[in-house]
Formats: C-alpha cells, sequence, structure tokens
C-alpha cells in the first residue's frame, strides 16, 4: 500500500480513538470559570491587553446601567465615519488612513504625498519572484499561496530578524505594498495553471492608489471608473483595523511577543484571518444569496423572502445550518458602524452598474431578517447586518472572483497588524502565555 494511503487509512481509523480522549464536558468550563474563546457568558471579550490604535464600541454606560447602542469604530481617536467622509468624494484615501494607523497621527499634505510615494515605490517584487515563487506552485486557495510568499520574502531581506521598531516599520511598509501583487498574481497564475485560461501579469503603476493598483492588475485591460477606485478604497479602509482583540490580530500580538520576526508574524495572521469564522465570512454571505435568488423571483415580495429566511433559520433550506450570514457580530449588537458608513457606496455603485434590483434584495433581507432571528433565536444581545453583508456584493459588482475575497480583507487587514506589531514591540516585554487548567485522569 502506498506509504500515504497507508497514513490516510490509519487517521481515518484512529479519529474515534482521539475524539474519545481528547472531549472535555462542556460543564467543566462553567465549573472551572473558564472563558471559552476568551469571551465570558454574555460574549463579552476578556481583557489582555491595551491599545492606542482603536476602538470598537457597542454598549455605554449609563447611569451605571451597560446599555446597548450603535456601534462605533475608532481609528487612532477618529470615528471611522468622520475618517471617510472627512476625505471627501474624490480623495482616495488607503495611504492616508495607514499613516494614520502606523504612525498615530494623521498626514500633512506633504507628509501624505511622501508616504504615498514611498507605498507605490515598493511595489517591486525581487527579481524572478512571480515567476519562481508564486508561480511554481499555484493554488486556489490563494490565502496559502500568500502565506507562502510572505515566508519566502524573509530570504530575500538581510534584515529579515531584526526586530527594532525602524525595521519593522521598513517591512511593514514594503508588505502593505507588496500585497496586492501577491494576491493577484497568485489568482492569475491559478487560473491559467488549473483553469487553463489565458494568463496576464500587469506591473503596478506606482503614481496609482492601492485600490487603483488592484483594479489594474486584475483587469485584462486595466481599465476602471473613478466609483469603482473609490468605492474598493473605501471597503479598504473599513477593513484596515478592528480592535487588538479579533483573532489574526490577537494572533499577530501574541507571535510577535515570543519575539518573532515580521514575515512570521504576518504569515501566522494570515492563517488565522483565513479561517471562515473570520475572513471568510463574506463569502458565505455571496452563496447564501445565491441560493435565495434561486428560491425567491421577485425581490420585492417581502413576504416570499421573508418566508424563505425563516427555513433557513429552521435549518430546512441552504446550507442548513440555521445561519442568516451578514448578520451578527461578535462585537457588535444594534448596528456595526462599517456597514453605515459602507452602505451609501454600495447604492452608488450598484446604479452605476446597473443592479437596482440586486441592491433591493439585500435592502429587503437587511430589514427583514433581524426580525426574524429575534422571533426565533435567544440572543443576549441585538442582531444587524455587519460590514460582510455588504462586501461581498461590492466585489462582485466589481468583477473581483470569490478566490480572492479574503485576500482582498488581507490586503487591507496587514495595516492594522503591522500597528500593532509596532505597539506590542515598544509597550510589552513579556511573551503572551495564558494558562489552561489540565483535566485529565492520572493513571499511574
Amino acid at each position: 500500500m502506498n506509504i500515504l494511503k497507508q497514513v490516510r487509512s490509519y487517521a481515518e481509523a484512529q479519529q474515534a480513538t482521539c475524539i474519545k480522549n481528547d472531549s472535555i464536558p462542556k460543564e467543566l468550563y462553567l465549573k472551572y470559570g473558564v472563558n471559552r474563546g476568551l469571551r465570558d457568558i454574555n460574549g463579552n471579550g476578556v481583557l489582555t491587553g491595551l491599545t492606542n490604535i482603536s476602538e470598537v464600541l457597542s454598549s455605554k454606560m449609563i447611569n451605571g446601567e451597560k446599555v446597548q447602542c450603535d456601534g462605533e469604530l475608532w481609528y487612532r481617536g477618529y470615528r471611522i465615519e468622520n475618517l471617510i467622509d472627512g476625505l471627501g468624494p474624490d480623495h482616495l484615501g488607503f495611504e492616508k488612513i495607514s499613516y494614520l494607523l502606523l504612525m498615530g497621527e494623521l498626514p500633512t499634505p506633504e507628509q501624505e504625498k511622501e508616504f504615498s510615494e514611498l507605498i507605490g515605490g515598493c511595489r517591486i517584487l525581487p527579481t524572478n519572484f512571480t515567476r519562481d515563487v508564486i508561480m511554481k506552485a499555484p493554488s486556489h486557495d490563494i490565502m496559502n499561496s500568500m502565506t507562502r510568499s510572505i515566508l519566502t520574502l524573509a530570504s530575500y531581506d538581510d534584515k529579515a530578524l531584526d526586530t527594532s521598531i525602524s525595521n519593522t516599520l521598513r517591512q511593514c511598509i514594503q508588505l502593505i505594498s507588496e500585497f496586492p501583487m501577491l494576491a493577484i498574481y497568485a489568482y492569475n497564475a491559478y487560473v491559467h495553471y488549473e483553469k487553463n485560461e489565458s494568463m496576464f501579469i500587469h506591473h503596478p503603476d506606482p503614481k496609482l492608489s492601492t485600490a487603483e493598483n488592484l483594479l489594474l492588475l486584475l483587469r485584462p485591460d486595466k481599465k476602471f471608473t473613478k466609483t469603482e477606485a473609490k468605492v474598493l478604497d473605501t471597503a479598504l479602509i473599513l477593513h484596515m483595523e478592528h480592535g487588538g482583540g479579533n483573532n489574526s490580530t490577537f494572533t499577530t500580538r501574541v507571535v510577535t511577543s515570543s519575539g518573532a520576526d515580521t514575515y512570521s508574524t504576518i504569515a501566522a495572521a494570515m492563517s488565522s484571518l483565513k479561517g471562515p469564522k473570520h475572513g471568510g465570512a463574506n463569502i458565505k454571505v455571496m452563496e447564501m444569496m445565491d441560493d435565495i435568488r434561486k428560491h425567491v423571483k421577485d425581490y420585492s415580495d417581502k413576504d416570499a423572502i421573508s418566508a424563505y429566511l425563516q427555513k433557513i433559520v429552521d435549518k430546512e433550506a441552504f446550507d442548513k445550518k440555521g445561519l442568516i450570514y451578514g448578520m451578527g457580530h461578535a462585537i457588535y449588537s444594534v448596528s456595526d458602524p462599517r456597514k453605515k458608513a459602507f452602505k451609501k457606496f454600495v447604492e452608488q455603485l450598484a446604479k452605476e452598474k446597473g443592479r437596482e434590483k440586486d441592491l433591493l434584495l439585500y435592502q429587503n433581507i437587511e430589514e427583514l431578517a433581524p426580525i426574524i432571528i429575534a422571533q426565533k433565536r435567544k440572543i443576549y444581545k441585538g442582531v444587524s447586518p455587519n460590514v460582510d453583508f455588504y462586501s461581498g456584493f461590492i466585489y462582485k459588482m466589481l468583477g473581483i472572483p470569490e478566490e480572492l475575497y479574503t485576500a482582498m480583507f488581507a490586503i487591507a487587514r496587514i495595516v492594522g497588524w503591522s500597528a500593532h506589531r509596532i505597539e506590542e514591540l515598544i509597550c510589552v516585554d513579556k511573551i503572551i502565555r495564558p494558562a489552561y487548567m489540565s483535566v485529565m485522569k492520572e493513571l499511574e
């Protein structure tokens, strides 16, 4: 028997043994006061650190009582809505807000220009890197391909292990610049080698913004509209950062605290982000929406939409898990500020693309789903649409393939990861090491 088949057969045979010996009764977690997922019984995160970078709010103390409120997201002391509005209708702000998160203050026009030129100028991969690293092992899993590329980039850095603040900042700026190419080139290699389609490799334009370069790199004709670039730029800004407690950012903190280099740290964050409970959420929304379209023909018929949503919640339709994807969030209850800031751009792009009918379906689900979930489920806090409810729709209208959805998240979140890595290096000198209580039986 082939050894690979043998080990596969062995693993399948031993699965039941592993499950039997590794299962821990849920009641023990309550008995010993263990906060599973580092969240208490009410879903509140366990305090594990301090940060100056951002803040996520879903409730406020009023007269000594905790009251749920509209969600708030702050970057370095600025509300995200004000940052987005402050850019105006034409300014693409990915680089400006990246500077804010990394440096801790908004740049002057001169500083923004210098920083943007650095980001644009660093969009150069090492000689033959695209051929020898990205194209040699194409994969449909773009996140895995990007992670491999990140780790390989360390081999081209003669100061890869230097964790000084200046060197770390230099590495982070270069990775922020390189991420769009790592993602798009990996996708193009996959399309060519695994789907047997034509391949093209465009060089980025150092004079263009991150959002513009993403569209340029992805499209055969390199063309895009101002609206498309503005909407994508806004999506990237909204996904840049979300507090120190989200899974991939906490992973960044944990790995940084061990003294690991920047490349290893960001690769670990990538591995966290690719999980379907984290960065892959918008893909599930798109799959659900495709399923709803097959069963609801009139997108203005709220009764038909409501009836099918009830079937989804009752585990009778779609993937039969009882979840309406894009609804609810681990932190937010009344509203997700990112969705609120994003919605006008969704409407703007839908109008340009002639997708008003699809937009109506989304709007009706946004209205009906929270009501149905509240009726069918016992929930400790409110439920409302999150940013992923609309982000997949945006990517679809922009012609971004689903294989790149989580990668788009990474292209934005690398900024937040970088800021948290630098803050961890500056402020903390202890390795993060929480405790686990052993409940094993002593056998001898």
